[in-house]
């Protein structure tokens, strides 16, 4: 339901960060827990065109993403995105700590809120899953914050 995954990406997403050290390590993947703070804040910041990132898939296949996004499925552990998207590595960290990486995300989410109830109709490009409306924005993140919190342990 979106109402509740606005609740969650608005109120309780954050706090669940409030313990997890620099450089913690997730249960998959390369990167620590302020590489993925970081990464989540670069993900918002595409969904209100502060990055853009064009569009990776073909237009045939984004039918069945849209799909997928619309579900209630998980991303599976260990999920890459598609080449080109992000680099095999981690990228390093560019805050100076994780509390200044986190008030970081904390006001890009904030960012992300204001922008929509502004721009309410906008539609920006994911690389994979095309245009997304706000709501459909909501869907993503919330299955992206989901994704990470599981990844380092923060959710069961």
């Amino acid at each position: 339901m979106t109402p509740e995954k606005i609740k969650f990406l608005k109120n309780d997403f954050i706090p669940l960060l409030k313990d997890l050290p620099t450089e913690a390590k997730g249960k998959w993947g390369k990167m620590n827990g302020q590489q993925m703070v970081e990464h989540v804040t670069g993900f918002f910041k595409v969904s209100i065109g502060k990055i853009q990132i064009p569009l990776v898939t073909p237009i045939d296949k984004l039918p069945k993403l849209k799909e997928f996004l619309q579900s209630e499925k998980e991303f599976l552990p260990n999920t890459k995105a598609p080449d080109g998207i992000l680099p095999d590595e981690p990228l390093p960290v560019r805050k100076a700590s994780m509390q200044e990486a986190v008030n970081d995300l904390q006001k890009t989410i904030n960012d992300f809120f204001s922008y929509y109830e502004q721009n309410e109709d906008h539609k920006k490009t994911h690389p994979v899953f095309g245009d997304l409306s706000f709501l459909e924005w909501v869907q993503l993140h919330h299955k992206h914050v989901i994704h990470h919190l599981k990844q380092f342990g923060l959710l069961g």
